[in-house]
């Protein structure tokens, strides 16, 4: 489970407070939805919440305890009364499946039909829901129209409009928007982070402080910095798109290198004056972005990155002049 509610966010904490709210007016939902962005950390609140709903001895303010047998049943994952539904191994146990499906929704109905072990409440998480399968969504719909008092179905979901309007339209919904600049910015120095690299990650990431969180403590800044090097001599003509491809793909960090690229491609354009070279960046901004799903298929990923570097010389108006790229 998370810890504590003071180690939240600020906009964790404004979620949470607002589903605190909810819940001490009696007016929490059956069904919720945790949306927004990913790395916002959309579950931590959730679980949160279920602590605070499970707590046998909350505290002043009904913030949960942290000493009781429940709190140290979530803390251990082992709560009779708590339930997360995400991914499971497939049948020959090789890898994880890539969707929710119906036995798991089948499950979780038979369990949210049990009396809670603990007498208080019962709470499934969903993560992500949108992984959920149409035959899943069907048997979860059933479960959503049919609430049980002390009973919660929450789901969490970075990509909310995936699920059917059906299941939306019967949860209560709780957002996470990216917070504004300098609130994001404070977040990153108070996680040890420079000044002067947390602007760089923060402005990198569009202002999506747990993505830019992630590559400061990941060397994905430095992964940026790399692509934006290999793009510039590419355009220069001093390496050249296969021997490039093949390194870019040659580890797990292909599809990450392809979102720099575009998003680098992208800051370019927005930099122009001249429309043929924007529109020139945009329309290859486009084509790295179906290059990176392509990754996702059976694809040979050093010809489709071959071809996209290629391309990069056209698009970027080729530095005649030589001047760098950043």
């Amino acid at each position: 489970m998370s810890g504590q509610a003071a180690g939240f966010a600020p906009w964790q904490h404004r979620v949470y407070d607002q589903a605190v709210a909810a819940l001490d007016a009696g007016r929490l939902a059956h069904g919720l939805l945790f949306c927004g962005p990913a790395r916002l950390g959309k579950r931590a609140v959730a679980e949160r919440l279920a602590q605070r709903l499970l707590c046998q001895q909350p505290m002043a303010g009904g913030e949960p305890c942290g000493a009781c047998r429940s709190c140290h049943l979530l803390a251990a994952g082992t709560h009779p009364d708590y339930h997360l539904i995400s991914f499971i191994p497939n049948k020959e146990g090789t890898r994880l499946r890539t969707e929710i499906v119906i036995e798991q929704i089948r499950q979780l109905s038979e369990q949210l039909s049990l009396t809670p072990q603990y007498g208080g409440a019962q709470v499934v998480i969903l993560d992500p829901a949108e992984a959920i399968n149409n035959a899943a969504c069907n048997a979860l719909l059933k479960t959503l129209e049919e609430p049980v008092p002390g009973r919660y179905l929450w789901l969490v979901s970075a990509h909310p409009t995936r699920l059917p309007a059906t299941i939306r339209s019967r949860c209560q919904r709780y957002e996470f928007k990216l917070p504004p600049h300098e609130e994001a910015l404070a977040w990153l120095r108070s996680r040890g982070h420079a000044e002067a690299t947390s602007r760089e990650a923060l402005d990198a990431a569009r202002g999506h402080p747990g993505l830019a969180h992630e590559w400061l403590e990941n060397d994905g800044l430095k992964l940026r910095r790399d692509v934006a090097g290999d793009l510039a001599r590419l355009g220069r003509g001093e390496i050249g798109a296969v021997e490039t491809a093949q390194r870019w793909v040659g580890d797990e960090h292909a599809g990450l290198r392809l979102r720099h690229a575009a998003d680098l491609a992208l800051a370019e354009a927005a930099g122009l004056t001249d429309p043929v070279r924007t529109r020139s960046l945009a329309a290859w901004f486009d084509q790295a972005n179906r290059t990176r799903d392509l990754l996702r298929t059976t694809v040979r990923a050093d010809l489709a990155v071959t071809e996209l570097l290629l391309a990069w010389r056209g698009a970027s108006g080729a530095q005649a002049s030589g001047g760098s790229r950043r």
